[in-house]
């Protein structure tokens, strides 16, 4: 799809569907998000912050929570338990399919204050969030990035370290119309 169309169709979406995305949209999804594009460098498919890689996308599904490894390509197992429905405040963010949770590393961000490490890995996270939309309107998939999310609570039962602090949070499914397309 053209970049304009895809633009075109951005919006932000707070109705989704139950039905799962398929293993080969999330792999897609999450390397648009962001992937390493170029191989020879390490590089993103989003920009990041004097060059160093301060955050972590970690993903929220039925099955648990899962850290996306972009070296790999790969999710890793970070939790077994459901954290959906803790990853916002709003009732969608526990029954749609994915929920992704963008996760700062303070300790790789030197010479900073911390109101400076919230405001460029925001920044970053914002970024990758794009390149998320991007991908849900060229690909069907509905999309919302969310600021209101309790930091507290979903860092403690992430198990995060002091010195990592949750940026945003941002859900991806199917839109709730599509499912009855689905299924008819």
């Amino acid at each position: 799809m053209p970049l304009m169309e895809a633009l075109s169709l951005r919006r932000s979406t707070r109705e989704y569907a139950s039905r799962a995305l398929p293993l080969q949209s999330l792999s897609d999804l999450l390397w648009a998000a962001y992937g390493i594009n170029r191989a020879d460098c390490g590089d993103y498919t989003a920009p990041y912050w004097r060059h160093i890689a301060v955050l972590d996308v970690y993903v929220a599904m039925t099955d648990g929570v899962w850290r996306y490894s972009p070296e790999r390509h790969l999710l890793m197992p970070h939790l077994p338990v459901d954290l959906r429905a803790a990853t916002g405040l709003q009732d969608f963010v526990g029954t749609a399919p994915v929920n992704l949770i963008y996760v700062a590393h303070g300790d790789r961000m030197h010479d900073l204050t911390p109101e400076q490490r919230r405001l460029y890995a925001s920044v970053d996270a914002a970024f990758i969030g794009q390149n998320v939309y991007l991908y849900c309107a060229g690909s069907g998939l509905a999309s919302v990035f969310r600021g209101a999310f309790d930091e507290a609570s979903l860092a403690k039962a992430m198990h995060l370290g002091a010195d990592e602090f949750i940026t945003f949070t941002q859900t991806v499914g199917y839109p709730r119309h599509a499912e009855s397309d689905h299924h008819g």
